[in-house]
């Protein structure tokens, strides 16, 4: 059955327009004001104002720019706070984002190039080879990818390696990126149906191709720091500090000193192919080939939660996944369902639940931000504290607020340390993942 729109249909959605009592007002404040500032709701304000009951103390907001590396600063920025409690350092320290940028972007091209020749066989319109060639990399990412660089890699102070125009302004290079590993992978392709091509003769053009790779990235970030001096002040008596000849790896084993395996992703879908207290992982899903692999324990919202607020408790920030832009006012730092009234506006019904959203892609994970507060009345949370990474022009000096409801409808991802893990959970987390599909929204990039 087919329904085409006839003139009698528009004259009775005309008449029905006409007939209601407030379309003249609405009309008016709408097309002057914008969707968003006729559906806000001043409530919002008062109903998530910026104190909790705990609060951790965490320095100053990082600013990712116009860049895509939320995942990155919000993981940087949990190991940051713990950094900024052991040794006093100032509140403006930082862990450099540029450095991690280039080495995630340089194994996204092998990622990339590992994934296309074991596609190749493929037609170039099938699903799998068309999700590849839609986006070769990015800036997003996730805490399990950011974990392999650093046990690759290491870590190093904003100091040892700053930020770049193209590292706050990463549109450009990812252009250019994203057109060479096309062309590299019609050459691939090419290498192994048309030409037979052996392993060795693979490995020597993929071998050319990363090194063109690394190449373009020095160029667009500079060469990552190898050896570096490590030199501060301490916050309260302003002691000078001064470590020589580190490298990236003695520095991260130094000052971070976090086993990262006691790190793990907790996600909290709800949708009918994802089973409570069984792991997952993302076909084709990663960034350092052999490194360390994406995998999420599916929980309730309620274990979810209390996880969090147990870390918190602890006096550890959490790194967190969610969809920052629904109901999100960002110049007054609220992420609240009553936020903005899109029903009462139009007059429509919107709501959708969790489950329907993920299925049918009206959410997924799109940010990650940092919990350091939550207010808890009568042991329940009413309220979170955000650490975001969008400068301290925004919210309160970079800081947000997210209702309890907005976190039980677009939040998705935790990062939990394994010692607030029950036993139970912690067998559960230990299960050999399933695999889900590339285009899975559990593995959208934040």
């Amino acid at each position: 059955m087919s329904f085409a729109i006839s003139n009698d249909d528009i004259a009775n959605f005309r008449a029905d327009y006409d007939n209601r009592r407030d379309s003249q007002v609405l009309e008016r404040a709408v097309t002057k004001n914008g969707v968003r500032n006729a559906s806000f709701d001043w409530h919002s304000i008062k109903d998530n104002d910026p104190h909790f009951s705990i609060d951790l103390k965490t320095g100053n907001v990082a600013d990712q720019k116009q860049s895509g590396r939320c995942w990155m600063f919000a993981a940087l920025n949990t190991m940051r706070h713990d950094m900024q409690q052991k040794f006093n350092l100032p509140d403006n320290f930082e862990l450099s984002q540029s450095y991690q940028f280039f080495w995630d972007k340089f194994e996204k091209a092998n990622y990339f190039y590992e994934n296309v020749l074991k596609t190749a066989k493929k037609d170039a319109d099938s699903r799998k080879v068309a999700w590849l060639m839609a986006t070769p990399q990015s800036d997003g990412g996730q805490w399990d990818m950011l974990c392999a660089l650093i046990e690759k890699y290491g870590v190093v102070p904003k100091t040892a390696m700053p930020e770049s125009f193209n590292s706050n302004n990463s549109r450009g290079i990812n252009e250019v990126l994203n057109n060479k590993l096309r062309h590299d992978a019609v050459i691939l392709r090419k290498m192994v149906n048309e030409d037979n091509a052996s392993d060795d003769e693979l490995n020597t053009a993929r071998q050319k191709m990363l090194n063109e790779v690394y190449r373009i990235l020095a160029y667009a970030f500079g060469e990552p720091a190898t050896h570096f001096d490590f030199e501060y002040r301490t916050k309260k008596d302003n002691e000078y500090h001064r470590d020589a000849n580190l490298t990236p790896q003695e520095f991260f084993k130094k000052y971070v000193g976090w086993n990262l395996e006691d790190y793990v992703s907790i996600i909290q879908a709800p949708t009918a192919d994802k089973e409570y207290h069984k792991t997952y992982t993302i076909d084709m899903l990663g960034n350092v080939v052999g490194g360390r692999q994406i995998k999420h324990l599916n929980l309730p919202m309620d274990e979810f939660k209390q996880l969090a607020i147990d870390q918190l408790k602890g006096g550890e920030s959490v790194w967190f996944g969610s969809d920052v832009v629904k109901y999100s006012e960002t110049k007054l730092g609220i992420m609240a369902l009553n936020t903005y009234r899109y029903n009462e506006l139009f007059d429509v019904d919107l709501d959708m639940t969790k489950a329907q959203m993920l299925d049918y892609g009206q959410s997924m994970m799109d940010h990650a931000m940092v919990l350091t507060g939550v207010d808890l009345v009568d042991g329940q949370p009413t309220k979170w504290k955000v650490e975001n990474s969008w400068g301290n022009k925004v919210g309160h000096k970079g800081y947000f607020v997210m209702s309890d409801d907005w976190m039980d409808q677009y939040c998705f991802q935790i990062v939990i340390n394994k010692k607030y893990l029950s036993e139970k959970l912690l067998k559960e987390q230990a299960q050999e993942p399933i695999v889900l599909k590339p285009w899975d929204p559990m593995g959208t990039l934040a």
